[in-house]
């Protein structure tokens, strides 16, 4: 065994110890994904991990995220409970020497699938005509992805205002359901055609009450001068459906030009598919939950 490969199981054992405590079963989550993501990448010739070990620790992985869909869940049944996957560590600690089949009838986690918006409102409405089905599609072809695309600062020029918005929270009912939630970020025209790079914020820093905590920074990819009438900023709230499998989006915030300006600001949410040229809107709910982010204008 090389020191790597020690270095890595010693590093999956402390993971799973913390495990323990449910608030940390979705970053737990997040690392044997990420881990299972550059198995996937790597040329067999490069991996100590056989086949078949790679597809135990897939089944492990399969089992963390039962768990963390358990605990996020508001029902009382629980469909995978704590001492479940505390019979795994055994089995992670000798994953080179284990030859047996898991405990559970489970399946190794596929590779996380991102939809396109058109793709996602159809598998959308497959769930709500076909409640407990197996979910959407094959996953297995699409790449796992780490959230967090942010871009630098654009360079200043004379006369020129450059935009930096701090997504502080988002406020919703179900927020402590939410798994790995992102925000996505874009400036559309009214054809919804981008005019910057599209940005992804990283997952959420923490969950509270009836909010999911962000705080970070966006640094808009156009000086403010140079933006279109009509153009508008998108903010998508994307999360993680474990049954289902697929990354998709919550609800949207957008923020017209006219609102750009310095200091605090809170702006509805509304309820999927983006509606990217804003004139089918449907607010997400009647409470008082809103996007809040800060706007600092930087003017050279």
């Amino acid at each position: 065994m090389s020191k790597v490969t020690w270095s890595l199981l010693q590093h999956w054992g402390a993971s799973f110890r913390r495990g323990s405590d449910f608030d940390s079963w979705g970053q737990l989550v997040e690392i044997f994904t990420r881990h299972l993501q550059k198995e996937a990448q790597a040329q067999h010739n490069n991996s100590e991990f056989t086949e078949e070990q790679k597809k135990t620790i897939g089944k492990i992985a399969t089992c963390l995220e039962l768990r963390s869909a358990t605990l996020q869940s508001t029902q009382s049944q629980e469909e995978f409970k704590l001492e479940d996957p505390k019979k795994l560590e055994p089995i992670l600690k000798n994953i080179l020497t284990y030859n047996k089949e898991l405990p559970f009838d489970v399946q190794p986690v596929p590779l996380r699938r991102i939809l396109a918006p058109g793709e996602e409102e159809n598998l959308e409405f497959e769930e709500d005509e076909e409640e407990g089905g197996a979910g959407a599609g094959s996953p297995d072809s699409f790449p796992a992805r780490v959230p967090s695309t942010l871009l630098p600062k654009l360079p200043s020029e004379p006369g020129m205002t450059l935009l930096t918005i701090r997504i502080e929270k988002i406020g919703l009912k179900d927020a402590g359901q939410c798994i790995d939630p992102y925000i996505t970020v874009s400036i559309k025209d009214l054809n919804g055609i981008d005019l910057t790079p599209v940005q992804d914020t990283p997952v959420a820093s923490r969950k509270e009450d009836t909010y999911i905590h962000f705080n970070v920074d966006i640094e808009l990819q156009k000086h403010v001068e140079k933006l279109i009438k009509g153009a508008a900023l998108f903010f998508e709230l994307k999360h993680y459906k474990a049954k289902k499998r697929f990354t998709s989006t919550k609800c949207f915030a957008f923020m017209e030009m006219d609102e750009i300006k310095p200091g605090s600001i809170v702006i509805e949410l509304y309820k999927k598919p983006t509606d990217v040229k804003r004139n089918k809107l449907q607010l997400l709910t009647k409470k008082l939950l809103y996007l809040h982010l800060h706007q600092t204008l930087h003017n050279e």
